[in-house]
């Protein structure tokens, strides 16, 4: 019957039946076939199960996949500030290198205040000899300079105590004839005792005019200043004070020389001004 049918055809058939055959002799019992119903059962909930854990994978899988993406996201970040710290590092290193040349400046710097400062201190050194050089000249000096004023003071003292005891000789006849004074026993050089307090009076003297009591006190100086004046100003205050001269008084001041602004101020005072070559005309 077979052989009728077309061969492409007939090669289908075979196969067919030839599976048909091969199913028939494969064909289980029903016991057979509960069991495999309950296997193919548990392979359906096996099957959930996986989907339902690849399902679990797959969400896990897209966390992993969103951090593995937040990882890169911060891994660029991090690169980034790797890069900024690595410029931060060649800056500090660029630095640091500045630091050091100006440190080496400094040095150098302070290498050349030492030796500045060695050589001030060397100069001091040099200054201070030489102050006690200077403070021994001065000493030198100062003491000559009170020789030197010992001996103008004693060649003063020796020219106005000339002065004086050419006055002291001569005011006798001077106040008489000037001032119409009769001196009585002469003038001399005297300390008096006032307060207290030892005082010299160069040229004291005293005499009467018209029945009254005249005191004459006078003072000898070779050149005579404002300075003179005003002390023996207060001289005279101070004999008035202590009652050693009445009210009526003749002072006067016996020089070599003198300004004339010291002459009026003088007299502006009440203070006779005296020329030593006057002494001569009596």
């Amino acid at each position: 019957m077979l052989e009728s049918v077309d061969p492409g055809l007939r090669g289908v058939l075979l196969a067919i039946l030839e599976e048909i055959e091969k199913q028939q002799k494969e064909r289980v019992t029903k016991d057979e076939f509960i069991e495999l119903k309950q296997i193919v059962a548990e392979l359906v909930e096996a099957q959930k199960r996986t989907e339902a854990r690849v399902e679990e994978l797959a969400e896990a899988q897209k966390r992993t996949e969103a951090r593995v993406e937040e990882l890169a996201e911060a891994q660029k970040r991090t690169e980034a500030r790797v890069e900024e710290l690595a410029e931060a590092q060649k800056r500090t290193e660029v630095r640091v290198e500045e630091l050091a040349e100006a440190q080496k400046r400094t040095e150098v710097r302070v290498e050349e205040l030492a030796e500045a400062q060695k050589r001030t201190e060397a100069r001091v050194e040099e200054l201070a000899e030489a102050q006690k050089r200077t403070e021994t000249e001065i000493t030198k000096l100062s003491r000559s300079l009170r020789e030197t004023r010992q001996m103008v003071g004693g060649l003063s003292d020796t020219v106005g105590y000339g002065l004086e005891d050419r006055a002291i000789a001569t005011l006798p006849r001077l106040v008489k004839e000037r001032y119409g004074i009769e001196p009585v026993n002469g003038f001399v050089r005297k300390f008096i005792e006032i307060n207290g307090k030892e005082t010299e009076l160069n040229m004291f003297g005293s005499g009467y005019k018209d029945g009254r009591k005249w005191f004459v006190v006078g003072e000898g100086k070779a050149k005579l200043s404002i300075k003179d004046v005003d002390r023996f100003e207060k001289l005279l205050n101070r004999l008035k004070t202590g009652k050693v001269v009445g009210d009526h008084i003749v002072s006067l001041m016996v020089t070599y020389s003198t300004r004339p602004a010291t002459e009026n101020y003088a007299r502006s005072k009440g203070i006779e001004i005296i020329w030593s070559y006057e002494l001569t005309q009596f």
